[in-house]
């Protein structure tokens, strides 16, 4: 008598657990692809002029001050002038924001990739693209590649050098650790031993000093150096990459910013449609006599 309840429950809860399973299968699962996705994943959120900006409708811009030739023009990032303020408002027209919604913010060098969240939405202030940087701050992909140079004292015969096999006679001086100091030891291969300081005030003074005959720093550095430091300086030239991937300039963002992937497609259109090369040469290849060594 008891055989045919004990068979009841048993179908009955079988049931249960089938109609349970069916109900599970059509239910809906939790969302995962939002949290799998990488922050600054491009997509919807690159729609021009609504980006996940600092100030809704605005894209703030920092760089350094004061803000020297040929990067900027006059001090003033906001006139358009100067190869970073030139590449800065191509950035922010590919983005959606013409001029009159891009607003300039004054941050030290330093400050621009060191740890912290930022208060602007990208910097644009010569900073190489480095690995150790990356810990700290995203970065767009290149809007310039760096070279080395050579500095002289104008009037001077190491001023007049044309070549590499000008240099070889020089007395060559650059700071220690350096690509720089590579360069000289690697491409130009001097007959004298050349100069290592522990920091590029003190290879600066060697040559204004007449210690050493020219020194070598990164062209950007050079443009410093003859702009604003050793102004009876001027810039020999500058070598060519050797091999492997050139040191880049590159835009600076919070760490996991929202809009690095934006910004890096925004870059990469400027270079593939021939707008940075324009400009390099507008800005840069003009304002400045920097022939390539060779």
């Amino acid at each position: 008598m008891h055989l045919a309840p004990r068979a009841l429950r048993r179908a009955v809860a079988v049931a249960t657990t089938a109609l349970l399973a069916t109900a599970l299968g059509c239910a809906p699962q939790p969302e995962e692809k939002a949290a799998d996705a990488p922050s600054g994943s491009a997509g919807n959120t690159c729609a021009k002029g609504k980006l996940a900006t600092k100030t809704s409708g605005k894209l703030t811009i920092a760089t350094d001050e004061p803000a020297y030739e040929p990067w900027f023009k006059d001090d003033k990032p906001a006139n358009g002038e100067g190869f970073e303020s030139a590449v800065a408002y191509a950035v922010a027209k590919q983005l959606g924001y013409d001029k009159s919604a891009v607003v300039w913010q004054s941050v030290p060098f330093n400050k621009a990739f060191a740890p912290g969240e930022k208060t602007f939405d990208f910097d644009i202030n010569q900073v190489s693209i480095s690995d150790e940087r990356k810990k700290a701050v995203d970065f767009s992909s290149g809007y310039y590649d760096v070279r080395q140079a050579v500095i002289a004292l104008k009037g001077t015969q190491a001023a007049e050098a044309k070549s590499i096999a000008d240099l070889k006679g020089l007395k060559l001086g650059a700071q220690v650790g350096t690509t720089s100091l590579g360069y000289i030891e690697d491409v130009v291969k001097p007959t004298q031993q050349a100069a290592a300081y522990a920091k590029n005030d003190q290879a600066k003074s060697a040559l204004k000093n007449g210690q050493v005959d020219a020194v070598v720093v990164d062209l950007p550095t050079a443009f410093y150096i003859t702009a604003a430091e050793v102004t009876d300086a001027t810039i020999v030239g500058q070598f060519e990459n050797q091999g492997g991937t050139p040191e880049q300039f590159g835009l600076v963002l919070d760490k996991g910013s929202a809009i690095t992937a934006c910004v890096t497609d925004a870059v990469d259109t400027l270079r593939e449609d021939g707008t940075l090369a324009k400009l390099e040469q507008q800005w840069l290849s003009d304002a400045v006599d920097a022939p390539v060594l060779k």
